[in-house]
């Protein structure tokens, strides 16, 4: 693909079924560049907010509550 980009032929990809390199826009393939950049972007900002949000959980319990309470009154009981 970086041959066929380099002797100018701008819209060459690969065609994922026969794995050769062809052009994408006779092919009726167009995704346009921000498509992609969004989608990437949207994906890692939704993965960075999850994390933050599961260690706010982490951080803090429930206010009044040991960890006694959060498990139960028995505690652990008999964990091995």
């Amino acid at each position: 693909m970086r041959k066929s980009h380099k002797a100018g032929k701008k819209h060459a990809g690969v065609n994922v079924f026969t794995g050769q390199v062809e052009d994408m826009l006779a092919n009726d393939v167009i995704e346009p560049f921000r498509v992609g950049k969004q989608a990437i972007s949207s994906a890692t900002d939704a993965a960075v907010m999850i994390l933050r949000i599961d260690d706010v959980i982490a951080s803090k319990g429930t206010p009044g509550m040991s960890s006694k309470d959060m498990v139960g009154k028995e505690g652990l009981g008999d964990v091995d």
